[in-house]
Parts: structure tokens; sequence; C-alpha cells
């Protein structure tokens, strides 16, 4: 117990600052910083599942190029019936969705805005101003390591960075490295993976800071996180040693007791 108090109080962070994020902002109380989130926009794979809405101002104008509400209520109330219908489409493994009218679209390899221009365009050779919006609902990260609640993060934004999915996940625990955050990524068949330093303004820059879909997050544990679980491990191997061996000497002592009668 003593060893562990020592080694947590050389390590104080509050020393050198260990737990501060974006460190050399510290020089300055003002500036400016990098937002290239247009650089990184998110782009569709295939099982990626999109909901895709398609309106005018005359809904009846639109109907046929959205699928059928299941819900009969919903279709008997003429009120309902006649605001912007939602369907659901998954991207199969060929990167195509097929739609009502418009027939079989590739969107793989497309961002949201190239998608939703795309049907615009198909659409207005019909209709008289019609809008679309297409969204990913499928959108999700996990996070694990060093974080207060690791989990799975769901989102339906279009930029989602590493530091929205941290704070999902309750921020990093004070036993986690600030520079040594991993996203893992896979793309064209192949697993890469980069390292983040949020004690550096200069993660703004990084296309990594950008997450998509199924990207995995692992903050590191720092080496007092390291010394405190070989030491809780040993512990508990100490006790599991005694404990057998308080055992083992309770029964041979039964043993003696039942043999001296």
């Amino acid at each position: 117990m003593m060893i562990a108090a020592a080694s947590l109080l050389s390590c104080n962070p509050s020393k050198d600052n260990t737990l501060a994020y974006f460190k050399d902002l510290e020089v300055s109380n003002h500036g400016s910083l990098p937002n290239p989130q247009g650089n990184y926009p998110i782009r569709i794979q295939p099982d990626d599942e999109l909901v895709i809405t398609i309106t005018s101002s005359v809904p009846e104008a639109t109907a046929a190029y959205n699928l059928p509400m299941d819900n009969p209520a919903i279709r008997g109330n003429l009120r309902q019936a006649t605001q912007p219908r939602t369907q659901t489409y998954v991207v199969d493994d060929a990167g195509y969705i097929m739609m009502p009218i418009l027939g079989r679209i590739l969107v793989n390899g497309k961002t949201l805005s190239e998608i939703s221009n795309e049907i615009l365009a198909m659409v207005s050779q019909n209709v008289k101003d019609p809008h679309v919006r297409v969204d990913i609902v499928n959108f999700s990260v996990d996070v694990m390591g060093e974080v207060k609640v690791p989990q799975r993060v769901y989102s339906g934004h279009q930029h989602f960075t590493v530091l929205d999915a941290l704070v999902q996940c309750g921020d990093l625990t004070e036993f986690g490295k600030r520079d040594q955050i991993y996203v893992i990524r896979t793309e064209n068949n192949q697993r890469a993976y980069h390292r983040l330093d949020l004690t550096s303004s200069d993660v703004f820059n990084s296309p990594y800071f950008y997450l998509k879909q199924n990207d995995v997050i692992y903050v590191e544990p720092n080496e007092i996180r390291i010394a405190n679980s070989k030491y809780n491990q040993n512990n508990a191997f100490k006790l599991s040693v005694v404990s057998t061996i308080v055992s083992g000497v309770s029964v041979i002592a039964s043993l003696i007791i039942a043999l001296t009668r």
C-alpha cells in the first residue's frame, strides 16, 4: 500500500499538468483554430442505412417517390398522410440502393450531399421545386480504454469528432493518456490506426480527428493505472495463496483430530 501511495505522489498529475488538453494554447488568451471539417465528409459504404426524405410544396407530387407507410393509422389520417414520408434503405454489397420510380442508385463512396443532389436532379425532371434530404442512421463508433463510460456511441451528424465521442463517454479518466488516443479504422478491407495527441491543438488538422462509421477509439492507460493494476493482481494472488494454505491446514487439522479420537 505504501508503494502504491508513493507512486501516486511521485506521479501527481497536478505537478506536470498531465490532465490538460491543448497545452500549446496556454501561451495565449485568444486565437483561432483550424476547422477543416469539409475536407473529411462521411462517405457511404455497404451496409450503411440511409433515411431519405423527398418532399415538395405539393406533397402528392412526391408521394410516389417514397415508400408507403406501414402504419394504417397514419395512412388513414389525411393530414398526417400528406406529411413528408421517411423510409430507410440499406446499401447492398455492390454499393446500391433501390428507390421507387428512380430505380437502382449507386451511393457507395459518395457523400450525403452528393447523393442528395443526384436524387434531386432526377426528381426535378418531373416535380417542381422538390426537396431531398439524406441522413445516415447507423453511424456508430466504439470507445474503449480509459474513459469513464466505455460504450458504442451513435451519431446522426455528418461531422462527428473524437472529442464528440469522448464527451458522450464522460471524458477520459484521470488515468487516461491524453497524448495516446488511438483511432482504428477499416478502409478498403484493411485496418489502419493513427495516434492522436489531445495535448496539442494540431490534432484538429488530423483526418482521424473526424470519425467515420465503425471507427474504434482506444485510450491508453498511464503508468499509474498499470502499476495499480499489477499491485491489485499481486494482492489478489497472494490472498488466493493464503486462502488455499489456510484451507489446507484446516483440512489437515480436522483429519488429525478425527484420527486422535
